[in-house]
């Protein structure tokens, strides 16, 4: 992790989620000067754990698939380094199969282990994007000021377009009607310690098919955490409808609607809402060019599929783009 003070990169990665540490990887391994910059504390965006006393959950993404060949060898990497494993393969009697890898002991500490060698910036965020003839001119908000001769962002896509249009950047009709349908759901989530196991049986997920739970976990038969702990996650609609209101309220409401799956008693709970929790809907290309000179390209699971694998894809396709134009200018000066 770094501090540094004012910068001149090669490229800079805003987002320290699965997209931007795959993009930083992958230019790293090319030979380029790159910095991911988070406005968090931490890595791993939505795949992310939270400690609750001697309770430990898995609060935003639950498991990782892996159908791509390179993604799954990025698994087995994880898991050689003891970062990751396999949870399961599948939920229900009728599962397909098809493995469930989770963090170990949580997500974030797979997401831990991706950022080893990255050099990331924490707690930075970016103000301002102004576009220059060869390079980005970074503006941030502690008043520092950067350079990049490539920029790859992997922010949810509103908050992208929010950020592009504070910077005066005008995009091409097509390409602002296309990023402007993409929408996501909304989750929240509720952590809570249990006064002993849960009526859950192994492997400890379930997705309900009605009512206001999408998903519930047992962080305990899952691996995560030593001491009972629930993870409930409510459907975008219930959401939605509950977002403004008391967050406590909402979690006492979500934990009765659970009550058949828990059959104990809550020590204590918290509450956390994902406001882009996954896109309903994703775009049919791996990652966008917004620029091309200098180029600016947006990456994230919204593109190349709402898994977690997808946000790596798209943001090692991010990455061949900016190394694509990087060759064709070194070409061109030949």
């Amino acid at each position: 992790m770094s501090n540094a003070r004012s910068r001149n990169l090669d490229v800079l990665v805003i987002g320290a989620g699965m997209a931007g540490l795959s993009a930083a990887a992958a230019l790293q391994k090319a030979g380029c000067k790159a910095v991911v910059i988070d406005k968090g504390r931490g890595v791993g965006g939505r795949m992310a754990t939270r400690r609750i006393g001697a309770a430990t959950f898995d609060h935003g993404a639950q498991f990782i698939t892996a159908r791509d060949l390179s993604f799954a060898d990025v698994l087995e990497n994880a898991r050689t380094a003891g970062a990751a494993l396999e949870w399961c393969r599948g939920f229900m009697a009728d599962a397909d199969g098809h493995a469930r890898w989770r963090g170990t002991p949580g997500m974030s500490s797979l997401a831990k282990h991706l950022a080893l060698g990255l050099e990331i910036v924490q707690e930075k965020q970016v103000s301002a994007l102004q576009q220059m003839t060869d390079h980005w001119s970074i503006g941030m908000a502690d008043g520092e000021t950067w350079t990049a001769k490539a920029i790859i962002l992997t922010a949810p896509v509103p908050q992208s377009l929010v950020l592009l249009e504070a910077c005066g950047i005008v995009l091409e009709p097509v390409m602002k009607t296309r990023l402007s349908a993409i929408q996501y759901e909304r989750c929240l989530a509720v952590m809570a310690v249990l006064e002993g196991p849960s009526r859950m049986p192994p492997p400890g997920g379930f997705a309900p098919t009605q009512g206001p739970i999408a998903w519930i976990a047992n962080n305990q038969l899952k691996g995560v955490s030593t001491e009972p702990a629930i993870t409930i996650h409510a459907t975008d609609e219930f959401s939605v409808a509950h977002w403004d209101q008391n967050r406590d309220e909402t979690a006492r409401m979500l934990i009765a609607a659970a009550d058949e799956w828990l059959g104990v008693g809550i020590k204590q709970f918290q509450i956390h809402g994902w406001r882009f929790s996954k896109p309903k809907q994703t775009d049919p290309s791996s990652c966008a060019v917004v620029s091309s000179a200098p180029p600016l390209v947006l990456a994230g699971d919204a593109f190349a599929g709402r898994r977690v694998e997808g946000a790596a894809l798209s943001g090692w396709a991010a990455a061949a783009e900016v190394l694509k134009f990087d060759s064709d200018s070194s070409a061109s000066t030949r």
